[in-house]
């Protein structure tokens, strides 16, 4: 099952308040994938739609349809700041990092 820092919990409730939509919640999807895995979006949204799982972590509401949650299954949704910027991120709890073989680059997670 997808986890959630309580860094990103309680940024991602930051945003949340910010934009006027306490309450609200997180949706994460998959957005495309590469050579190494699905890659992943996120949006605001009021509620789950049909069919969605839930998670909630510290008052945050992630909702996901059952193919993103399914590739959620021992990951982590950060939150970082680095010198480059900062934002949300998807970590790999399960071990090894995927590896592809092809020669790709920025297969990380």
């Amino acid at each position: 099952m997808l986890k959630i820092s309580e860094v990103a919990a309680e940024k991602a409730k930051e945003i949340l308040k910010a934009e006027g939509k306490e309450g609200w919640g997180l949706r994460i999807f998959i957005h495309g994938s590469g050579c190494c895995g699905p890659s992943y979006g996120m949006d605001i949204d009021e509620n789950a739609a049909d069919g969605d799982q839930t998670v909630e972590t510290n008052g945050l509401k992630v909702f996901c349809d059952n193919e993103a949650f399914a590739s959620l299954s021992d990951k982590e949704m950060d939150f970082i700041r680095t010198e480059q910027g900062e934002g949300f991120v998807i970590n790999n709890l399960g071990g090894a990092a995927p590896s592809c073989g092809s020669g790709c680059s920025g297969c990380e997670d």
